[in-house]
């Protein structure tokens, strides 16, 4: 039986790490919630538990007249190597489908609706992709 080598993983992260993790998420969270309302949307819910996923915002686009699911991909700097819509893989993706369905389902919801992508990075959103593509 073939051993692999433990660093190949990566370490867990310490309580303090984790925490400055989430406040970073929080605060990206928070700048695309702004962001969206300053575009004219209204967030209607943020941090929507649906069994183990989650929504990060729900808003409604009245241009398109659509429930918008957005995820928020935050980093706390830019960096041009590795800019926050590379955390949007296609695992997450199939995720945020589930979870917008899960929620239509749940609510009876009979419009329209899409999945959006928010990227904040430095304090400020830097990318805004409506209609995620769902591969």
């Amino acid at each position: 039986m073939q051993q692999y080598s433990s660093s190949i993983h990566p370490s867990p992260q310490s309580p303090l790490q984790r925490a400055a993790h989430f406040q970073v998420g929080k605060q990206g969270e928070d700048i695309a919630e702004q962001f969206l309302r300053g575009i004219g949307y209204e967030v209607r819910g943020k941090n929507l538990r649906l069994g183990r996923d989650e929504i990060d915002l729900l808003a409604f686009d009245p241009v398109d007249h659509a429930l918008v699911f957005a995820e928020v991909k935050t980093r706390s700097r830019q960096d041009a190597d590795y800019p926050a819509h590379m955390n949007a893989g296609r695992r997450k993706r199939i995720n945020l489908r589930r979870s917008a369905r899960r929620w239509v389902t749940q609510h009876a919801y009979e419009g329209g609706y899409r999945m959006d992508l928010v990227c904040a990075e430095g304090g400020r959103v830097t990318q805004h992709i409506k209609e995620l593509s769902w591969g």
